[in-house]
Formats: C-alpha cells, sequence, structure tokens
C-alpha cells in the first residue's frame, strides 16, 4: 500500500502485531512502583520522613521552576493555536472530525470533572480564607482571594498542560501515523533513538507520573467516601474501611477490564456530570441564590484581573514555602503527571479537528463548568463560616473529606444530596480506576493501531498496581503524603514536558514550511502550459460521474502513464524516483503514486487515490442513489489535497505533478534557509478509511 494514502488500516503484519506489551517499560516502572509501595507499607515511618524532607526541599529550591514551567505551557499552546499552524488539522488534511460540536464540547466538559473537585470545592477556599499565603485571614478580602486562589489551581494553567500532551498526541498520532504513545512524541528529537533505551526511559518517566498522579485521585476519593458512607451507613472511618474500598476499586476495574464493560462505564461517566448539575442546581436554587450569582460574577472578574499576577506569583518576599508545597506547587505537579493520562483521552476524541479548535476547546469548555461549580460550593462554605460557623471551618480544615458532605448536611434535603454525592463520588472512583489501568496498559505496549488498546493482562496488573500504591501512601500519611509525592514525581516529569514541547515546535516548524512551499510555487499552476482546464472541459467533468471500472480504466490509460512519464525525467536527473500502483481494498480501483527519495530530506509524494460516494440523483446529491461513482483526489503525504483529476488530460495531470514537485522543493528550501538543516524525514499520512466514510455518508 501508498506512503501517502494507503496505509493499511492495522500497520501491523502477520510478523508484527498491532499490539504487543513492551516488557523493557512494562518491568521497570512495574518494579520502580511495587519497591515504593513495599517500601511504604513496611517502613512506615521512614517513607514519611524522607518524602516530608524531600518536599521541603523541592519546594524551598523549585517553587519558582513549577511557576515558571506553568506559565511558559501556556504562552507555548495559546501562540501555536494563534498562529498559521493553527488551522493545521489533527489528522490528514482532508480529514473531518469524528463527532460533532455537541458532543466533543460534552465530552471535553466531562473530562473536567472528577471527585477532587468535589473534595476541593469546599476545603480549598475554606483554607486559603481561613489561612491565606499572605495577608490578614478571615476578612473580605480573604475571602475574595480564597476562591480565586482555587479556581487559579483548576483552570486555564493546568488544561494548557493538557492541551500540550493531547496536542502532540493527536498530531503525532493521526497525522504522522505514529504509535499512541509519549516516545512517539519526541521522534523529531530523538530520531530513530525514540526505538531504544532513551525512548524507553521517556515512556517509564510518564508511567511513574501517571500512576502517582492516579493515586492521589484515588486516596482522595477513598477518604471521601469514606467519610460519605460513614454518614449514610455509619462504616467506621478508617484505614480498614479506606482498604476495602480501595479492592472495590480494583476488582470493579478488573471487571470493567476483563468483560469489556468500558462503554458502559463511560455512559455512567456521562451520568455523573448530570448528577453533579443536579447538585450544582439544588445548592443554587436552596442558598443565598442572590448571592451565590453575585459571588460568581465577581470571582470571575477578579480571576481575569488577577490571573498574570497570580500566574508568575512566587512570594519571593514572603516564601511561604509550606503553603507552596500545600497548593500551588502540588497542583501543577498534580496536572503535570495527570498531563498523559487525560490528553490521551483528550486526543482521541480529537480526529480531524484544527489545532485552534482543539487548544479553544481544551482551555475554554471545561474550564466553564469548573468555574460555576467552585464558585458555588467554595462561596457557599465560606458564607457559612462567615455567618459563625467555626466549627464548620476547623472541621473542613483538619479533615477536609468532610467539608463537602457537612455542608450538604446544611441545606433541605440533605440525606437525598449526601446520597447523591456518594453516589456520584463512587461511580468517579471506579472510572477513574478503570480508566487508569486502560491508559498505562497503553503507555507500556507498543501499539502500531491508535485505535487499539493494551492487553486485559496488562489492565489487571496496573489496576492492583495502582491500588496497591494508593494503599501504601495512606499507611504513611494519607492525603498530605499522596499530595507530597505527586510534588516529588512531578519535577523529573516535568522535563519530559519541555522536550514534548521543543519536539512538536520542530514538527508545526516543517508544516509551517510546507505551507510557505505551497504557497511559493502556486503562481507556476496559474502560467504552466496545459494546466488550465478549458471551460467545456470543466462542464464535462462536473457532469462526469465515473463508476468503478471508468475510474480504473482512467487509472490505466492517463494517470499511469503521466507518472511514468514525470517518473523517468526524475531519473534522467539523477533523482531516485519509482511508480507504484496497487489495488485499494474493497474498491475495484487501483491506487497510482509517484515517490521522489532526495538523500536525507523528505521525499516528494504524488498519488491518485480513489474516493468512493454516492451517485447523485436528480438535481445534486440530495437525493443520491445507492450506487457509487468515484473521485479521483490527489494526495500528498499530509493527506488530500480535496481536489478531482478524472478527466484530466495526460500533459493536465504532468503540469500538476510538476506543480506539487515545485512546491515540494520550495518546501525544502525554505525549510533549509530557515533553520540550517534539511527537512526531517516524517512518517507519512495515515490511510483514510474510505469504507467507514462512505458508511458514514450514506
Amino acid at each position: 500500500m501508498s506512503s501517502a494514502a494507503a496505509q493499511e488500516n492495522h500497520a501491523g503484519t502477520d510478523d508484527e502485531p498491532d499490539v504487543r506489551i513492551n516488557w523493557r517499560v512494562l518491568i521497570a516502572s512495574g518494579v520502580i512502583i511495587l519497591a515504593i509501595a513495599l517500601w511504604a507499607i513496611l517502613f512506615p515511618e521512614n517513607a514519611d520522613t524522607v518524602i516530608s524532607s524531600t518536599v521541603t526541599w523541592v519546594s524551598a529550591n523549585f517553587g519558582w521552576y513549577y511557576i515558571l514551567t506553568a506559565t511558559l505551557m501556556i504562552v507555548f499552546v495559546v501562540v501555536i493555536a494563534a498562529s498559521r499552524v493553527g488551522r493545521v488539522r489533527l489528522g490528514p488534511d482532508h480529514s473531518r472530525p469524528t463527532y460533532n460540536l455537541f458532543t466533543w464540547t460534552s465530552m471535553l466538559f466531562a473530562a473536567g470533572i472528577g471527585i477532587d473537585l468535589m473534595f476541593f470545592s469546599v476545603s480549598e477556599p475554606v483554607a486559603h480564607y481561613m489561612q491565606p499565603p499572605t495577608g490578614e485571614g478571615q476578612s473580605v478580602e480573604a475571602a475574595r482571594q480564597a476562591v480565586v486562589w482555587t479556581l487559579f489551581h483548576y483552570g486555564i494553567t493546568g488544561w494548557a498542560m493538557y492541551a500540550l500532551m493531547g496536542l502532540a498526541f493527536a498530531y503525532f498520532a493521526y497525522r504522522r501515523n505514529m504509535p499512541l504513545s509519549i516516545r512517539s512524541l519526541l521522534q523529531p528529537l530523538l530520531g530513530r533513538w525514540i526505538n531504544g533505551v532513551a525512548g524507553d526511559a521517556v515512556d517509564v518517566a510518564a508511567v511513574l507520573g501517571a500512576v502517582f498522579g492516579i493515586a492521589t485521585s484515588l486516596g482522595i476519593g477513598v477518604v471521601q467516601l469514606n467519610y460519605g458512607l460513614h454518614v449514610m451507613f455509619g462504616l467506621p472511618l478508617g484505614t480498614g474501611a479506606q482498604i476495602g474500598l480501595i479492592v472495590l476499586a480494583v476488582v470493579l476495574a478488573t471487571v470493567s477490564t476483563v468483560s469489556g464493560v468500558e462503554k458502559g462505564i463511560r455512559r455512567l461517566s456521562e451520568l455523573n456530570v448530570v448528577l453533579a448539575i443536579v447538585m450544582l442546581v439544588w445548592i443554587v436554587l436552596a442558598g443565598k441564590t442572590r448571592f451565590l450569582l453575585d459571588a460568581l460574577v465577581m470571582n470571575v472578574g477578579d480571576l481575569v484581573a488577577r490571573f498574570a499576577d497570580m500566574t508568575l506569583e512566587t512570594f519571593a518576599w514572603e516564601q511561604p514555602d509550606e503553603w507552596m508545597s500545600a497548593w500551588t506547587l502540588f497542583f501543577w505537579a498534580w496536572w503535570i503527571a495527570w498531563a498523559p493520562f487525560v490528553s490521551l483521552f483528550l486526543a482521541r476524541i480529537s480526529r480531524g479537528r484544527s489545532i485552534r479548535q482543539f487548544v479553544t476547546g481544551v482551555l475554554i469548555v471545561p474550564l466553564l463548568f469548573i468555574v460555576v461549580f467552585i464558585s458555588v460550593f467554595g462561596n457557599s462554605a465560606l458564607d457559612i463560616v462567615r455567618s459563625g460557623g467555626e466549627a464548620f471551618a476547623a472541621s473542613t480544615i483538619e479533615l477536609p473529606e468532610q467539608g463537602f458532605y457537612d455542608l450538604l448536611a446544611l441545606y433541605p434535603g440533605a440525606p437525598f444530596l449526601v446520597g447523591l454525592a456518594t453516589v456520584v463520588g463512587l461511580l468517579f472512583y471506579v472510572t477513574s480506576a478503570d480508566s487508569g489501568a486502560l491508559v498505562l496498559s497503553n503507555f507500556t505496549s507498543t501499539i502500531r493501531d491508535p485505535k487499539l488498546d493494551g492487553a486485559k493482562g496488562v489492565r489487571v496488573f496496573w489496576s492492583v498496581t495502582t491500588g496497591l500504591l494508593t494503599l501504601a501512601m495512606l499507611i504513611v500519611g494519607g492525603v498530605p503524603t499522596l499530595q507530597g509525592a505527586t510534588v516529588i514525581i512531578g519535577l523529573p516529569f516535568s522535563i519530559v514536558l519541555y522536550l514534548v514541547m521543543f519536539s512538536l515546535f520542530k514538527a508545526l516548524r516543517v508544516e509551517r514550511h510546507q505551507i510557505q512551499g505551497y504557497y511559493a510555487a502556486l503562481p507556476a499552476n496559474l502560467s504552466a502550459g496545459g494546466s488550465t482546464l478549458s471551460w467545456k472541459q470543466r462542464l464535462k467533468r462536473t457532469m462526469a460521474h465515473p463508476t468503478a471500472a471508468q475510474a480504473q480504466r482512467f487509472q490505466s490509460a492517463v494517470v499511469e502513464p503521466a507518472l511514468s512519464d514525470v517518473c523517468e525525467e526524475l531519473c534522467a536527473n539523477g533523482l531516485e524516483a519509482t511508480v507504484r500502483r496497487e489495488p485499494v481494498a474493497d474498491m475495484s480501483v487501483d491506487y497510482v503514486e509517484i515517490c521522489a527519495v532526495f538523500d536525507g530530506e523528505r521525499p516528494f509524494t504524488y498519488q491518485v487515490h480513489p474516493v468512493p460516494r454516492n451517485a447523485p440523483g436528480v438535481g445534486g446529491y440530495a437525493g443520491a442513489s445507492t450506487q457509487r461513482t468515484f473521485r479521483l483526489e490527489v494526495f500528498t503525504e499530509s493527506g488530500s489535497l480535496g481536489y478531482d483529476v478524472y478527466d484530466y488530460s495526460r500533459d493536465q495531470i504532468i503540469t500538476d505533478v510538476i506543480t506539487r514537485y515545485e512546491s515540494h522543493i520550495e518546501f525544502l528550501r525554505i525549510a533549509a534557509s530557515d533553520s540550517g538543516t534539511l527537512a526531517v524525514d516524517g512518517a507519512p499520512a495515515e490511510n483514510p478509511d474510505w469504507q467507514d466514510d462512505f458508511a458514514q455518508e450514506t
């Protein structure tokens, strides 16, 4: 099959399967995680001392680094989206989004919701109000800052990290046709080294970061659910019950893995969003509605006004290291650790979107709900505290997992609200464990087809391993220990994010060079002899709807001879060029391709590929029949150029090939003059699955 458009749908062969375990990454990361878990379980006091002292050291010496890193991620993704390459699609040029806008935004919306949002929407504003990083606590200004700091920690900064990783995943998987893995993101930097030790090291770092990020969420979920079940059913509080909840999550995640009920779990996750909205509306209507709406508008204004200052705020004069490590540094490290996990999901639902659409959606859509949720619950909690609820404030700071439930207990219909919150939390908890095992299995496997996932046995291993690490950290010191471990593990993995940023910049610079090369060579198409179609030919082409047999004859009589003429001339001038013709599955029409190879540079590819469509009925395609007709579209390595060459003359085909060749030469020249290096070899665009496209359209 061709390099430009006819790669096999499943890239593997009989000798090389689509999915296989990467034993080096699995063993290395598994051994490290299990060693840490066993160390924490067997020597909890020593583990607590080491983790605490390391967190203190990181906070004192690398706080500025975390702040700067988070800021650079925002700037990078926004600049990329606003630039010319923002129009580049996450897939071949001809690809279109798999999901419509409503469905896509709904899934982005669901990605931003989790049990940790319930945990921190009450506990964090109360903690900031009572003990702000600077200034006087328990004041009006402290109340305003408290909610804004919470919104800041859950806002654009973290989603920019997700946007960076998700953009890189989608670009290299769907546009460069590379495996959906961390190492693929670094191909422009590491080249062939991504398949060796360097690539393994990157994957291991990603797995370690993801495991600690997931374990932190599971740990938060365990303690919160433990309290919710205690309120509802009298379940004892403590390690014993938490162990039971961890075992429950592992069992349910394992059942989901081996029984293939991921779609059902996904539906439950979507239901959770609806239930979370029900809780939100209930609090607004049953509480001080005017105050909450006023506070929401004020919080948005404060966040916009203070965002730039907060983004680069290191508290150089005050140096509240304990506050920084517990909040800002923890959140940035947590976002970094979670970036591969959530970004993989974002990438898989965004094929066919442009870079600009992807970045805009990821930065804005989840944030809209998060702002409303945190503002409503955070201000409701602060209103209780300022109205004499000192006991509520003290218990929320001492045991933050109780804050959300204690708030719900003060509203009408408290038993219903508490039960609803527990159900929502339980489902989010289980789906986090299930999806976490799935993503970790992907990271420790070599998957050639982005539509496939890791083996079930590997998912079970990661489900158990993550549960064991969660248990170990809870034994050591509970949620604060998990937070501290996340701050530590986020530091080395942040280096991977920098590498991804540099690699993506290099790849997108090549895209920019291609765009410049295309427009630089465009005038040749307007003036070259034989390129202009006569008006009669143009009219005839609009009325031509070739069958498979007619398209096949045209490929034989016109396209293949034209490409052979060009190939012969290129070879006569010292280039290595070939013409190939091969059948396309289920179409009865061949594709024809010419490829010219340059030493050390990206090859030139021009391919005429059949694209099936329904034959038009009377008056156009609205009355289409079930009979197939074919367009013969021109493809380059980045996908379809969108025009049909059926009924071109032999000279017109040759002229079009030469125009594309000139465009490619301009691209190579611009790339070399801009960077001083040759354009790197890029992986070809994936096969457009015409069978799936045709089925959707009919």
